[in-house]
């Protein structure tokens, strides 16, 4: 087949000028396309007034070969390459050892699917609760100030994602299209088949926890094992190799291959495994707030007469400003039509995350506005303390809890007021959707100065390139620290720790990724890594 990328139709194409558009572009004759394949469509939306969409359409001819020859000079005209998954081993006949997998986020989810279709069987340890069970605890802080430390937004089946926009959108590379081995698993398990050629594709929460049960499914059906309320409590490690993992309760699980897919959040673990001697460094990450503004301010920025458009759906941004203290504000995590969520796994301690459902159908976008923070910022000495950087976020959100009410109410402020340095006292045009609530105060007490500073630069330089953006009536809400792991638990090329053979750490909580699809597609490097060591044993 041939890949043709960079055909442009109107927005308002009908479904059949694509055929005839092909034809067209190949110089080819309608029965010559034998069939097509659109593997990507996204839109360029430059010229408000004239929006196009783009696509990249994998094309089946009677002829390759002369078309291919006639076109060799065009570069957007390539053969498609290979984007099947090849497993790279299948577990031998009698094996007896089994690899454990800690955590069930994307990238533990992904990391035991994979085994288990290898016929590795792992076994697969989650310190929270099956997702539905998890749902209600995590509604019982959203809707009750009740907060389960074991089972919220940030542990649980499915990992901090499940409670987010559902992105499936990554800049990492991917030569070998892992990131369409994790689309296709999702389509498999119930996500919608468009994910496979949107630009941006989004599943949802609700959808996303059905999704979820039917991996668990299957890594049952294939021979895994999955275990809730299993918090791992200490590594066994004996002369540099783990020999397994003791449970909370004291059970010990034998295995010399371990997956760390514990996510950004786990700050015991990170504390245990830092005592068990595994390498640990501090790392970058950034904190800021959540910004909300009415969604239609946004479409209308975005899209301009086009605003509204199914195909176009609710508009997002991706914004940056490198400010004259030398930080950079930038937004992250962009949720359109969707809600700012109470994200906290502490007791006394508040935490915001974004989320929207597969319709983005609610009234505001929302998106953290982040400032870069580095490990000298963290208090201490992080060559020391590699777990500075979690004392610094635990400061802040301490501090967001207090001037939130100390009830888990989130501190807000109008952004009007936040670029006057007043505090606020009431809403404006624009409602909250934090749930259980917000206060209005001065957010200036829940980050650094030099974030205050930075996002009072940026959001008037926001404002030039999405007009509204600055509104006053905008709401601020405090506060996103959790934007990524504040550790490393660095590892070697054979992806196990660089100095604690069999112990392999992955995705988001070990700094290797950010994200959904970069935790999918890092839990697959890191299977592939196990599969290869056990059956080289």
């Amino acid at each position: 087949m041939l890949r043709l990328t960079e055909l442009k139709l109107p927005l308002d194409h009908p479904p059949a000028a694509l055929r005839p558009a092909l034809c067209a572009r190949l110089g080819i004759a309608d029965d010559e396309l034998i069939g097509y394949t659109v593997f990507k469509r996204s839109h360029d939306a430059r010229k408000k007034s004239a929006i196009v969409l783009l696509y990249q359409i994998d094309v089946e001819l009677r002829d390759e070969a002369r078309v291919a020859a006639r076109l060799k000079d065009d570069r957007h005209i390539v053969p498609t390459p290979d984007m099947d998954y090849h497993f790279v081993a299948r577990a031998p006949e009698g094996l007896n050892e089994r690899p454990v997998v800690i955590g069930m986020g994307p990238c533990g989810l992904m990391a035991g699917l994979l085994l288990a279709q290898m016929g590795f069987r792992p076994i697969i340890l989650e310190r929270g609760k099956a997702v539905r069970e998890r749902t209600k605890d995590t509604w019982g802080l959203w809707r009750k100030h009740v907060l389960d430390p074991e089972s919220n937004v940030q542990f649980g089946e499915g990992g901090a994602g499940t409670f987010s926009d559902g992105k499936l959108y990554s800049q990492i590379k991917d030569p070998n299209f892992l990131g369409r081995k994790v689309m296709a698993e999702f389509v498999k398990a119930g996500a919608p088949a468009e994910i496979m050629y949107v630009s941006k594709p989004h599943i949802g929460t609700f959808r996303l926890v059905k999704m979820v049960e039917n991996m668990r499914a299957t890594i049952r059906e294939l021979g895994g094992e999955i275990r809730f309320g299993a918090r791992v409590e200490r590594l066994q490690i004996e002369n540099g190799q783990v020999e397994g993992v003791e449970l909370a309760g004291g059970e010990r699980i034998a295995s010399r291959h371990v997956v760390l897919a514990i996510g950004h959040s786990a700050r015991d673990t990170f504390q245990m495994i830092h005592g068990s001697g595994v390498y640990v460094e501090a790392k970058p990450f950034a904190i800021g707030f959540r910004i909300e503004h009415p969604q239609t301010l946004i479409d209308k920025a975005r899209f301009g007469p086009n605003a509204g458009n199914e195909l176009l759906g609710a508009a997002d941004y991706k914004l940056v400003h490198h400010c004259a203290n030398g930080r950079a504000a930038y937004s992250f995590c962009m949720c359109p039509g969707g809600q700012v969520v109470a994200a906290t796994s502490e007791p006394g301690r508040v935490v915001t995350n974004g989320m929207s459902q597969y319709s983005r159908a609610e009234r505001n976008a929302n998106s953290a506005l982040v400032v870069n923070v580095e490990p000298e910022d963290f208090p201490g000495d992080y060559r020391k303390n590699p777990l500075a950087g979690v004392d610094f976020q635990r400061h802040w959100e301490s501090q967001a809890f207090i001037a939130g009410g100390s009830n888990y109410d989130a501190p807000a402020q109008r952004v009007g007021d936040f670029l006057a340095g007043r505090p606020s006292s009431a809403l404006g045009k624009v409602d909250p959707s934090y749930q259980p609530g917000v206060h209005m105060t001065d957010l200036s007490t829940c980050a650094p100065a030099f974030v205050i500073d930075a996002l009072r630069e940026a959001i008037p330089a926001f404002d030039r390139q999405i007009h509204g953006f600055a509104m006053a009536d905008a709401v601020l809400t405090g506060v996103e620290t959790r934007t990524s792991s504040p550790i490393r638990i660095k590892r070697g090329d054979n992806f196990q720790s660089i100095n604690t053979r069999g112990l392999y750490p992955a995705g988001e909580g070990a700094g290797y990724a950010g994200g959904i699809l970069s935790a999918g597609v890092d839990g697959i490097k890191v299977a592939e890594a196990v599969a290869r060591a056990m059956t080289q044993a």
